[in-house]
């Protein structure tokens, strides 16, 4: 079956030159984005219950823009003035970027990872005399413990926000030709708002080996999986499926 409609289950990018824009563009395809899921912050009383005192640390280990904006959003909660002092440790350039909102870049401390936590580490290790608090979702991936247990640095884990399912009963009469998921918590939202569904021709893709299993475990059938050294990207392996299934049909 021919493909003409694309939910992507994510927020809609804010960058003009986004490769969905261009799939869309070449494949003459309609994407949709409509996150199904959202994060909600921990008020700072349940931070407070989990002992944290944010004036006992000296380094900040921060995995997602997301956890910028909730350390910062706690410490206001908190009235805790942020020390000039405080070493931050970003896991990717455009996490390091979004601190600007933050603070003034270059008159901080800043260590930036390449992309992954692993490439972060050795960043980490260098500095094993610091306390380093990491501000985290309810939902954090297990490598990131593990890795700074393994380091044996003094670190203590905070949630500072969660992961929720977005209500998506708007979409109840809605079909899409393609359903593209980037975490077992978008999987998870999609059953929880629709008990009953049925993928009958709906095409199913995903991204990474957890999300993977998540949609084999509900019972669904992944037909677009990414990444793979073919297609690096969610946006190139769409494209090729279309690009095989188009000229079929």
């Amino acid at each position: 079956m021919k493909v003409k409609t694309i939910l992507v289950s994510q927020p809609e990018p804010k960058v003009e030159n986004s490769p969905y824009f261009e799939l869309e563009e070449k494949q003459k395809v309609k994407i949709d984005f409509i996150p199904f899921i959202h994060v909600e912050g921990v008020p700072s009383k349940e931070v407070r219950q989990q002992k944290v005192d944010l004036s006992k640390f000296t380094a900040i280990i921060l995995t997602s823009r997301n956890a910028v904006d909730h350390f910062f959003r706690i410490a206001e909660e908190m009235r805790f003035k942020v020390p000039d002092t405080l070493k931050y440790f970003c896991q990717s350039e455009a996490v390091a970027y979004y601190l600007q909102k933050y603070v003034v870049y270059r008159k901080r401390k800043i260590y930036v990872g390449k992309r992954t936590f692993a490439e972060l580490a050795p960043l980490i290790k260098k500095y094993k005399n610091e306390k380093f608090l990491l501000p985290s979702s309810d939902m954090l991936k297990p490598d990131v413990p593990k890795t700074l247990n393994k380091l044996g640095v003094d670190w203590k884990k905070a949630v500072f926000y969660r992961t929720v399912v977005s209500d998506l009963s708007h979409l109840k009469d809605v079909t899409y030709d393609i359903l593209v998921f980037f975490s077992p918590s978008g999987i998870k939202s999609l059953f929880e708002n629709f008990p009953d569904f049925k993928q009958n021709n709906t095409r199913i893709a995903v991204f990474g080996n957890t999300t993977i299993k998540a949609a084999k475990d509900h019972g669904l059938v992944v037909n677009i999986k990414a990444p793979t050294p073919e297609t690096p990207s969610m946006t190139m392996a769409i494209s090729k499926y279309i690009s095989e299934v188009n000229k079929k049909a």
